[in-house]
């Protein structure tokens, strides 16, 4: 009998916790949380508990199937991987290297994965790259990016005063969760800003119930409150932003009175929010989460947000919203040695700043382009431990134009809504499969994620692209024979070897954190354009839809109020027990009786004439579905709002939600303000 114990990350979300994977005979029989780990230090969740039920799920997929007339049929590995090589080849002859995109989710690996696919994509030639990053963090990214050049990480056991705007990090983010408590214990005030009543909002100093979608008005409003009681930083406002005087003008049409009738938020609470941040600076750490993106003006609004942080001096500051310190490894992608724009990347048009940012392509457009070959034809796609059809908005769409691609290939552990479409399904290794290097920006700490097993058929990333490219002319930008080999050159240039990384299972720290660095950088303070934090973006070259102030626009169903829609209709918010759509096949979560719920509003109940359990139709302009009712009774909603979790197949909320109405920069679809009517069935 062998017994080992061998540490690692999970990847049942993006916490990426350090775990112990318990071993008897090669056998995993045990997972619990690492405690000497500096991110966790022991805790764990009920997903990470559920990893051994993923692992030895018995619908996992372990074989490669081809699509033929009568059903999937299973294949060898390598004849899979010779025909979809094959029929790689035809869409680049037939329609150029752009006729091809690679999707890569999120279910399988850690952030090295997505490195490898970006370099695969440019050495084929494709600058259709997607993501679900092009609808969920991406436009937070860009919000915090246009204004101080960074998405930033909270120093919460700092911070005299936490804000937490549109993120519930007791479901979403549990570590984080604890920082914040750790945090209030030792005498941090803490804001949660929301639409619903929240687990981590129950345990606010102060609740902010907030219409959805006017997040922006509120951040204005404090803005304009702080300039007006002179509690901001004068001395870092005068040394290191621009456009203060033009925001400071701006502000001035957001008073109390205006804010309070946009938002909902009475005068009261938002001069006690102001004297909360007023009575903390520097030390004020504002967490934007999802709840921010999924509107009209969600990168405005965000923007508005981030400058909180500029008047307050909070960026970099002990406390505040720090800028981390990359780990300086060798780059995986090609974008310095192979630039991709001219081939128009999808979606490039309408929101230029996603790939000028970030270079991603469009999921949603990319659906539009399947269907009407415009502006050219996207024949192929590759998808990763990715479902598009449960987590793109206007799922039916999603559904039409996947069934029209000459070549869908499908990677991943389950059969997904979005792999029954496919023409070949291959198995992917799990995470507990896998060595990758992966960072914890906010410790400025780095892992080793350790191989604990192998299955045969299931490839890893690399595994994958590097077969693939060296059948289609590639393999050249691919040359590491497996994972250790790509590792240790993706370390080499920190000076730190792989054995020392891997014998850190608690994470090596690269470089100790380090506060208000902006003063060394006299050149270039910040990461943006100007080298400054930018109340304003003047930069007409870059523009690309971005206005110059983080201007407020209503949400549509302020300025445009439809009788046929009467009801506001957030969608996605967070389970402790699932992560995003993943993982409702496996027996410890299920075990937790969770089912797809419309939450209403008692009086709204009343109305409608509907109790707990009841089955409803919730309509909008998209389309509809079916789902029971549930009464929440404690203030957890607005009335006239309900929400409901995405995910679920038998009840998914996205064959309702938009994908033509975005965010003018980011392109972030409306899933959180959406228009809709419910009806009792």
């Amino acid at each position: 009998m062998c017994r080992k114990t061998v540490q690692t990350l999970c990847r049942m979300c993006d916490e990426h916790c350090g775990i112990n994977v318990h071993l008897k005979d090669n056998t995993i029989i045990k997972v619990n949380g690492y405690d000497k780990h500096l991110w966790n230090e022991g805790r764990m969740c009920i997903k990470g508990l559920s990893s051994i039920d993923m692992f030895y799920a018995p619908d996992r997929i372990l074989t490669p199937v081809k699509k033929t007339k009568h059903g999937f049929k299973e294949i060898s590995l390598q004849q899979a991987l010779n025909e979809i090589s094959e029929k790689m080849i035809k869409i680049k002859e037939k329609y150029g290297t752009r006729g091809l995109g690679v999707w890569k989710g999120e279910a399988v690996g850690t952030a090295q994965q997505e490195q490898i696919v970006r370099r695969f994509c440019s050495a084929w030639g494709t600058p259709n790259y997607f993501s679900n990053d092009s609808e969920c963090f991406l436009g937070r990214w860009m919000g915090y990016s246009l204004v101080c050049g960074n998405w930033t990480s909270v120093d919460f056991l700092n911070s005299k005063c936490i804000i937490l705007w549109g993120s519930n990090p007791s479901y979403s983010h549990p570590n984080t969760a604890a920082l914040i408590m750790k945090a209030k214990k030792h005498g941090a005030k803490l804001i949660v800003i929301d639409s619903r009543l929240s687990q981590i909002a129950k345990q606010a100093d102060i609740f902010v119930q907030i219409k959805p979608g006017t997040d922006g008005a509120l951040a204005l409003g404090i803005c304009r409150e702080l300039i007006k009681n002179k509690l901001f930083d004068y001395k870092f406002i005068e040394s290191y932003t621009i456009g203060f005087n033009d925001f400071k003008n701006y502000v001035e049409g957001f008073n109390p009175q205006f804010v309070k009738k946009e938002t909902g938020v009475n005068i009261g609470v938002i001069k006690k929010i102001v004297k909360f941040i007023g009575n903390s600076i520097p030390s004020v750490g504002i967490y934007v989460g999802v709840g921010l993106e999924h509107h009209e003006n969600g990168v405005n609004n965000i923007r508005a947000v981030a400058c909180i942080n500029g008047l307050t001096g909070s960026f970099d500051a002990k406390g505040g919203n720090l800028i981390p310190e990359a780990i300086n490894m060798n780059k995986l992608t090609l974008y310095d040695e192979i630039h991709l724009e001219n081939l128009e990347p999808i979606g490039f048009n309408k929101f230029p700043m996603l790939f000028f940012l970030r270079k991603e392509a469009h999921t949603m457009t990319a659906m539009d382009t399947i269907l009407t070959e415009k502006p050219y034809p996207l024949k192929g796609m590759i998808i990763t431990a990715a479902n598009p059809v449960i987590t793109n908005p206007n799922s039916l769409k999603v559904i039409k134009a996947l069934k029209t691609l000459e070549l869908l290939v499908v990677r991943d552990l389950f059969m997904s809504e979005t792999a029954e479409l496919a023409d070949y399904i291959l198995p992917s290794a799990s995470f507990l499969e896998r060595s990758e290097l992966h960072c914890h920006s906010s410790i400025q700490a780095v892992n080793l994620t350790k191989k604990v097993a192998s299955i045969d058929n299931c490839q890893s990333e690399y595994e994958f692209w590097h077969d693939i490219a060296h059948r289609i002319g590639i393999g050249k930008y691919f040359p590491w024979n497996n994972e250790n080999e790509l590792n240790e050159w993706l370390i080499k240039p920190t000076g730190i070897s792989l054995q020392e990384i891997e014998g850190h299972s608690e994470g090596l720290v690269y470089k100790p954190i380090v506060y208000s660095k902006w003063i060394e950088k006299n050149d270039k303070p910040f990461n943006t354009i100007s080298g400054k934090i930018e109340f304003i973006y003047k930069h007409q070259k870059d523009q690309s839809y971005v206005n110059e102030l983080p201007e407020y626009k209503s949400p549509s169903y302020i300025t445009k109020f439809n009788k046929k829609y009467p009801f506001v209709l957030i969608s996605g918010a967070r389970k402790l027990v699932y992560y995003n759509s993943r993982n409702r096949n496996l027996k410890l979560l299920n075990k937790t009786g969770q089912k797809p719920e419309i939450e209403i509003h008692p009086l709204d109940a009343k109305k409608l004439g509907v109790k707990n359990k009841d089955m409803v139709k919730v309509i909008s302009a998209v389309g509809d579905i079916n789902i029971a009712v549930k009464i929440v009774e404690k203030g957890e909603i607005m009335r006239g709002v309900v929400q409901v979790t995405h995910g679920w197949k038998n009840a998914n909320i996205n064959e309702i939600t938009h994908d033509n109405i975005n965010d003018p920069i980011s392109g972030f679809p409306l899933m959180k303000s959406v228009q809709v009517n419910i009806v009792k069935l």
